[in-house]
């Protein structure tokens, strides 16, 4: 995908979400590999897990949320890129714009491909090591086939390796264990009650933050929402 469609279903006079001019190629690949989870109260409750490759974040809407525990298989829709500025998004999409509602950093880091990321992301199995504040060790993303895929392939699953950072869910769960922004510390209720947007900016190096415009309806009401298990 390219960053087109994520143009075309954007207003830039109406949203704060980053916007690349149009044209604009995607940005170099820096040493390291950016890996963001955005937690995203919108129509649904859901997380959309991001992650840096070819220039662009690669995305996926996972409507439960991640799971340490490796017996949870969770859906993940792919959806279009992102520019690599939207992992740093954090605020109120206008009611009415495409995604309105509350957006939080949820979690953030570092991860690394076990083999040829772009090769395994055009095979639909990517295995990967996240070091990230909330998610750690070794997952996979899998796109699914046969009978349960859907025909254009955007059905994929989330899956947690086994290893030392896996637990049960009903030990640890790490969405209602720690729902808060690791960007500002904030719950989603507080996002949308002072209704401001954050975007550090990976050109300026600094954080600026603005106003953004109205707040959505559906973000103020956040707080009676929950990631369903």
């Amino acid at each position: 995908m390219a960053l087109t469609e994520y143009r075309r279903k954007r207003n830039a006079r109406r949203t704060p979400e980053p916007m690349p001019a149009a044209g604009a190629r995607p940005r170099a690949r820096r040493a390291g590999r950016l890996f963001v989870v955005q937690k995203h109260a919108a129509t649904h409750l859901h997380y959309d897990f991001r992650l840096e490759l070819d220039g662009v974040l690669k995305s996926w809407a996972v409507p439960k949320g991640p799971s340490l525990d490796p017996a949870d298989k969770r859906l993940a829709m792919h959806v279009e890129d992102h520019p690599l500025e939207y992992a740093s998004f954090e605020g109120i999409i206008p009611e009415g714009e495409y995604g309105g509602g509350t957006v939080m950093v949820w979690d953030r880091g570092q991860w690394e491909p076990v083999d040829d990321a772009a090769k395994t992301y055009e095979q639909g199995r990517i295995k990967l090591r996240l070091n990230g504040q909330k998610l750690r060790g070794g997952w996979a993303l899998v796109r699914m086939s046969g009978r349960a895929a859907d025909a254009d392939g955007r059905q994929w699953l989330l899956i947690k390796e086994r290893d030392e950072y896996a637990r049960p869910r009903q030990e640890f769960d790490v969405t209602r264990e720690l729902p808060d922004s690791v960007l500002t510390g904030r719950s989603l209720e507080q996002i949308a009650q002072q209704g401001d947007q954050v975007w550090e900016s990976n050109r300026a190096k600094n954080t600026r933050t603005r106003r953004a415009a109205a707040p959505a309806t559906a973000a103020r009401k956040s707080s009676t929402r929950k990631s369903r298990q």
